[in-house]
């Protein structure tokens, strides 16, 4: 297990002890207690996690809620003039509890990344590690990079991809989360792009974005996004406007 895996896990760690018996789980804690950054990382994650159990353990429901509810629920006499549904009192202090527990949560739970993007994160990684090296490696390799590095060529359109052939001719590969990811590089006006291809049916619990989505980190510039049977990441040390362009 790597850091880039072991932090994935850990992301689901809950804060009370009650995963520590998994096995899963303690692999990953292992791993942390290996790397002091990994391990600072998990320490700040889990004072958050219990800060954010705090902060929705205080939230208190509106004072006289149960016995407005109730009330709701009788049958009003007709004397009594008819109060628009949305109006009444209870729903309206259900509104204002569940606004107080939104608030809470958005302030307190960690921003979830965009749909796929402990993929883009992986891919970030691997290639900042090799923003030197450049090259489709193989035969299946050279020809995808080929169309790539076309101006008209849009990466957001469905590529041409045989997963298979590609890794099987030579094309770099990587692994996340055990499973096998291609990687090719291609160039446009003298910029270099790290493309990443992992198979959706390898990540069936990523809920991938179809549409690109751009982010930009110090130094590089990502972009991530899905057809229908493949996850896709982008990287390039330029910003995220030159990314743009080739989607």
């Amino acid at each position: 297990m790597n850091n880039v895996e072991a932090k994935f896990i850990l992301q689901g760690y809950r804060s009370n002890g009650a995963d520590a018996t998994d096995a899963t789980f303690r692999a990953a804690v292992e791993q942390a207690k290996l790397d002091p950054g990994l391990a600072e990382w998990f320490a700040r994650e889990q004072a958050h996690d219990r800060a954010i159990s705090a902060k929705l353990g205080s939230v208190q429901p509106p004072p006289g809620l149960r016995e407005s509810i109730l009330a709701g629920g009788r049958v009003t006499t007709p004397s009594e003039p008819r109060r628009t549904w949305w109006r009444h009192p209870a729903l309206l202090s259900m509104a204002a509890g569940l606004a107080l527990l939104l608030a809470v949560g958005a302030a307190f739970w960690p921003r979830p990344a965009a749909a796929n993007a402990t993929f883009a994160e992986f891919a970030l990684a691997d290639a900042r590690a090799g923003f030197l090296h450049h090259g489709g490696h193989g035969e299946k390799a050279q020809a995808l990079q080929a169309v790539l590095s076309q101006p008209a060529t849009r990466l957001s359109e469905q590529l041409a991809v045989n997963f298979a052939a590609m890794r099987d001719s030579g094309c770099r590969t990587v692994h996340f989360n055990g499973r096998e990811v291609l990687e090719v590089c291609f160039e446009r006006q003298g910029v270099w792009f790290h493309c990443y291809i992992a198979q959706r049916a390898d990540f069936p619990t990523f809920a991938a974005a179809l549409s690109p989505v751009l982010s930009a980190q110090p130094g590089a510039s990502i972009a991530s996004w899905a057809d229908a049977t493949r996850l896709y990441a982008v990287v390039s040390q330029t910003g995220p406007a030159t990314l743009e362009k080739l989607l």
